[in-house]
Order: structure tokens, then C-alpha cells, then sequence
């Protein structure tokens, strides 16, 4: 990799002092961190800027741009660069003084870029996009950019719906980055010698696997709203498009020098990711059917990219990233190597997504401070028919065994989470919440002596979030609750929680229903969406998934001035029959699959987690991981 520090790119900023002097954390907006990557401008052929639609803190923590920025700055002819949404006050700014949305690295005008590639993790960061394409003065609507103008791509989990915002993106790209994004920039490269035709590019670039162009299909709507047709205009552009996912996870990139910020981030540590995917196949979980199948990165190749990044960065914290990290078979091997190699250096390991074990809570208690951290359970229901119904594989059982294992461990604080309105669910499975609390609170005042507490209490903290049915899962073609169910049955769970014996040791939160409601609106939604989120947009709303922001009220006015029938996305049951607006992207797990465990759901039937029993779901054809094991 070639890279250039000029003395003249490092001096230029795109806001004066006096601006930065006026708004808060102005390190969010100047660049040059450590491990930053500067090039040669006149040595470039694609400038390509990555994008998280919300505030530099919270998007320098995600680890899929930090991938991505490390892939593409490994190409001597590409410098990518990055961009993170202004906060409120030099969003402002920018807007009263005309001041163009930069990239960090350069301090350039985003409209300069071959590319903006903008991630999708949230629904609720939606209307951010339209503030980075309306701060960068780039055309809002795809259908309005000119040749020259800057081609805009999204992905991330969301992509897997695009229909809402599909209006704003000229691509998207389905599935895993590394697979196929350097196709479509030699493809850039191509069309450019060639003389770039914006049009001629998006058609060719939706033949690579992965890339949807909106543009090049059409949709056709029933009269009760649904849809009648959805196809490509043209006959060489794929009806289906498939997703990519790298088949071997051991050797795919990986950054070793990633970026280190000057001001603390969501996540300050230093991430290690140890698989993809989930074996488990929880019925509601997007995330374990898109990222299908489990693949494992070699241990050896774990702990050399875990030494280089420690000693690239100084960070003093490297976290575990997986959607299931117990599930990791050589997980016992891998913490003993970090808990050695971290005493030399001094560094913490953060163990998210375990399943708590004896195991699990002797390496915790290593390497956590147990009087200060608490322990987390997701047991997400109060009963276990509807757990079995959500097919979440976790029994009562092993719950109050871990739970007692934590407390005879030292642990004396516990979070619980739990998802109220899943489908099938009854007010008795909702008391079981209150119960299960209980239960545990109680568990700790049996197993730990009176004498050996010393004055402790034990301390339980039971949060529930409203369930959105989102796209690729059993549960897709679910109802979900309106904000008025939503919010009686956080009523009544709260009203069960008094009734327990040991309530004054249990803390109760909830989620906020309307914001659930506007999130599975999104989820679900068409392109007939784009007119609500550009009016929010130019009505206020901005920064929605923050609480002091959300402005629910301007939701409500624009939701009703452009006619939309909320209802129609979020609180009615789909027939399996109905086109879906996702139906023609391709995960490579079948609807076959996904019908069948919607119908186990309702005869309250369990699956299988994919190392027990294959369940024939479809992703075997991608050429690697769990499907493929026994094959080695």
C-alpha cells in the first residue's frame, strides 16, 4: 500500500476555528487520527468516501466500515475516506453559512467523490441519510443526478429491505463486502476509460452478485395496496439478486492498524471478529438468518490479528465480536492465549454474547472487575412456551444455573432482557417476565449465606423492548402491535413486577412504543416511504434514534399529510402468498424454510441449532462454514 502524508492536505480544514470553537467535540470533524489513511490525490483513480448516518462516536465503533476502509485503501489506484453525520449545532451551521459536507481525511467536499457508500444499520437513522445528501449537495433523489454527479451506495443490514429508501441510492450492495465490491471498482475503472455513462455503469454494475440498481426495475401495486409486480425493466438485468458472503472467513481481509480516535468512542477497544453468523435460529433475529452460515476464522490467524491490532493501536480493551461467541469451538483456547498475552500488556478482554456457564464465569471473573460489572441474560421471554415459540433454546433451567453460578462467582447484578408483543403471546407469558425476575432475585438470597453478603443486595434489572417483525425471518410476515398494545402491555408487566415478593430488587425499564412502531413501519415498508422520510427530514426530524431528538409529533403530522395508512405496513398479518418488497433479493436462505418455521412457531415446535441437525434452510450452497464441516 502506497500512502502519502502532503504537507498541504494536512493543513486544509473545512471548518474555520471560530466554527469548531463554537460546537461541541469539534475532533469529530478534523481528522488525522492515528492509523488514518492519506493518499496522493493526482495518484487516484476512485475517491470512495464511507459514511455512518450517525455521530463520529458511535460510527467509528462499527466495525464494517473499519473493514471496508482498510480493503479499499489496500488499492494503490483507490483512497477511501470517511464521513459521519454533523451534530445539531454545525448541522446548522452548514445550512445558514452554505458551508458543502467534507470527508475527514481530505477535508474535501463530499460531491468531489466517485462514491458514497453509506452503511444502514438502524431504521431510525433514515432521515440522517437525507441530511449527509442534502449537507453534501448531492442531488436527494437518485432519478435527479447527472453523469457527474457522485454514485451513491448503501448497505448493511437494512439493504435487505432497500424499497424505503431506494429512491435516494443509485446501488446497494447485498451482503458482505469483501467479496464483490472490488468488481464494481475495476468496473468504475473500466467505464471510465471508456467515457463514464452513469446509466450504462449502474446496468452493467447489476450484473455483479450483490448489486441492486433500483432504477432498472419497476413495481406495480394492487388496490388494496399490495403488490402485483415487481421486475427489471430490462431483460439482461437479474430478477433475483443474490447475496454475497465470503466462503472462506479465515483469510478475508482484516484491518491490523485500525483507526484510533482522539475522543472516546462508543466502543474504545480494539474488536477481534471470531465468526459470522449464528447456529441458534432464533425466530425474530434478522441478523442469524441474513448472515447464514456460521463461519469460524482460524484461532492461529485470531491471535496474530489480536497482537498486531493491540500493538497498532495502544488500545487497552480488545472485545470478542460475534453474534454468539460461546458458539466459537476453540473459544477456550483463544481466551486462555488473550488472558496471558493481555496480563503482559495490560489490556481487558470484553466477552459480549456468552451464554453464562461455569466456564464462561470462572474466564469472566479473570478478567472483569466483579464488583463493579453486572451479568447479562437474554432469556427475551417469560415463559418457556414462548420461548419455544420464538425458538430461543434456552430452558428455565439453564437459566437459574447460571444465574446461581454468577452469584456463587461474586456477580451480585443481573440484566435481564426480554421482547414484549411477540407473536402468539399471552398475558400469562408476560407475568412470566415478572416471575422469571423474581425467581432469580430470589435465587441469589437462597444460595448466597446471610453472613457472607455483607450488607449486599442483589440487584436486578429487567428491560423489555416491543418487538418488530423484520425482514428474512420466520417472523416477517408477523402483525406487530400498535403503540397502544404496546404500551399496556408494558403496563402490565409493570403492574406483575409489584406483585413479586422481591420487587424492591428488581428495576424495570421499557422501550419507547412509538419509536418501535416507526421502526417496524421502515422495516417493512415500500417505496412509497421515500415521500415520508424526505418530509420528516424537511419538517425537523434528524437524529430520530436519539431520545432527546425523536420528535414523534412531526412523525405523526407527516405520516397523516402524506396520507399513509400505518396499519397497513405494521399491524396486519401477512399471507405467505402476498409479494413481500424484499422477495427478490436472495440470502440464500429459502422461503421454504422460512414458512416452515413460521408454521412451527405457531404449534410452538423448536428447531435444531445447525451443529445438533441441519434443517435444510438453503445456505449450504454458499461453499463453506458449519454446512460444510463434516465434509472437511
Amino acid at each position: 500500500m502506497i500512502i502519502f502524508k502532503k504537507e498541504k492536505e494536512m493543513e486544509k480544514r473545512a471548518l474555520s476555528d471560530k466554527i469548531l470553537l463554537k460546537i461541541d467535540k469539534p475532533a469529530r470533524y478534523i481528522g488525522h487520527e492515528i492509523n488514518a489513511i492519506y493518499k496522493d490525490k493526482s495518484k487516484i483513480d476512485i475517491r470512495f468516501c464511507m459514511c455512518f448516518p450517525d455521530v463520529y462516536e458511535i460510527g467509528m465503533s462499527h466495525l464494517g466500515i473499519q473493514i471496508l476502509y482498510d480493503l479499499f485503501n489496500k488499492r494503490d489506484d483507490v483512497w477511501c475516506e470517511r464521513v459521519y453525520s454533523p451534530w445539531i449545532d454545525l448541522h446548522q451551521i452548514m445550512k445558514a453559512e452554505n458551508i458543502p459536507l467534507f470527508a475527514l481525511e481530505s477535508q474535501d467536499n463530499i460531491k468531489d467523490f466517485n462514491f458514497l457508500g453509506i452503511t444502514l444499520q438502524y431504521e431510525m437513522c433514515y432521515t440522517n441519510i437525507i441530511q449527509i445528501l442534502d449537507l453534501s449537495q448531492i442531488p436527494i433523489y437518485a432519478i435527479d443526478r447527472k453523469n457527474d454527479d457522485t454514485i451513491v451506495i448503501g448497505g448493511g443490514p437494512c439493504a435487505y429491505n432497500p424499497e424505503p429508501i431506494a429512491d435516494f441510492f443509485d446501488l446497494f450492495y447485498i451482503g458482505e463486502g469483501e467479496v464483490s465490491y472490488n468488481m464494481l471498482l475495476d468496473l468504475y475503472k473500466e467505464c471510465k476509460k471508456e467515457g463514464f455513462n452513469r446509466q450504462k455503469f449502474l446496468r452493467m454494475a447489476s450484473k455483479i452478485d450483490g448489486i441492486y440498481v433500483p432504477s432498472l426495475y419497476n413495481v406495480e401495486y394492487n388496490e388494496d395496496m399490495t403488490i402485483n409486480k415487481f421486475e427489471p425493466i430490462y431483460e439482461d438485468v437479474p430478477s433475483k439478486v443474490k447475496k454475497t458472503a465470503v466462503e472462506d472467513f479465515t483469510f478475508s481481509p482484516y484491518p491490523t492498524e485500525p483507526i484510533v480516535p482522539y475522543i472516546k468512542a462508543t466502543q474504545d477497544r480494539v474488536v477481534l471478529e471470531i465468526q459470522r453468523g449464528c447456529i441458534r435460529g432464533c425466530r425474530f433475529c434478522q441478523a442469524g438468518m441474513i448472515y447464514r452460515p456460521v463461519r469460524e476464522k482460524n484461532i492461529e490467524q485470531l491471535k496474530e490479528i489480536a497482537k498486531k491490532m493491540l500493538d497498532s493501536t495502544g488500545h487497552e480493551e480488545i472485545c470478542l465480536s460475534s453474534l454468539s461467541s460461546s458458539d466459537y469451538t476453540e473459544l477456550k483456547e483463544l481466551l486462555t492465549f488473550l488472558i496471558e498475552y493481555g496480563k503482559e500488556k495490560h489490556v481487558n478482554i470484553s466477552l459480549p454474547s456468552l451464554r453464562i456457564d461455569a466456564f464462561s464465569l470462572d474466564v469472566m471473573s479473570k478478567v472483569q472487575d466483579i464488583k463493579k460489572s453486572s451479568l447479562t441474560f437474554a432469556p427475551e421471554a417469560g415463559s418457556q412456551r414462548l420461548r419455544n415459540v420464538i425458538n430461543k433454546g434456552l430452558t428455565e433451567e439453564v437459566i437459574l444455573n447460571g444465574a446461581k453460578l454468577a452469584f456463587l462467582g461474586g456477580w451480585s447484578k443481573v440484566k435481564l432482557y426480554f421482547m414484549l408483543g411477540q407473536p402468539y403471546e399471552t398475558n400469562d407469558d408476560i407475568r412470566g417476565i415478572a416471575e422469571l425476575s423474581n425467581e432469580i432475585a430470589k435465587l441469589y438470597y437462597d444460595t448466597i449465606p446471610k453472613e457472607e453478603r455483607k450488607g449486599k443486595k442483589v440487584h436486578i434489572t429487567s428491560s423489555t423492548s416491543f418487538f418488530v417483525p423484520k425482514p428474512f425471518t420466520p417472523f416477517q410476515w408477523a402483525r406487530q402491535c400498535t403503540k397502544e398494545e404496546f404500551l399496556e402491555k408494558a403496563r402490565y408487566t409493570k403492574e406483575c413486577m409489584k406483585e413479586q415478593i422481591n420487587f424492591k430488587s428488581i428495576q424495570y425499564n421499557w422501550h419507547e412504543a412509538d419509536l418501535s412502531v416507526l421502526e417496524g413501519l421502515f422495516a417493512r415498508g415500500d417505496r412509497r416511504l421515500s415521500k415520508v422520510l424526505l418530509r420528516a427530514y424537511e419538517k425537523g426530524c434528524l437524529f430520530d434514534s436519539w431520545t432527546e431528538e425523536y420528535k414523534p409529533w412531526v412523525w405523526d403530522e407527516t405520516l397523516e399529510e402524506c396520507k399513509v395508512d400505518v396499519s397497513f405496513y405494521t399491524h396486519r398479518e401477512r399471507s405467505v402468498d402476498e409479494i413481500l418488497p424484499w422477495d427478490f433479493i436472495d440470502t440464500c436462505v429459502s422461503k421454504k424454510f422460512l414458512v416452515n418455521e413460521w408454521l412451527k412457531a405457531k404449534e410452538e415446535l423448536i428447531t435444531p441449532n445447525c451443529r445438533q441437525k441441519c434443517s435444510a434452510c438453503g445456505a449450504a450452497v454458499i461453499k463453506g462454514g458449519v454446512c460444510h464441516e463434516s465434509k472437511n
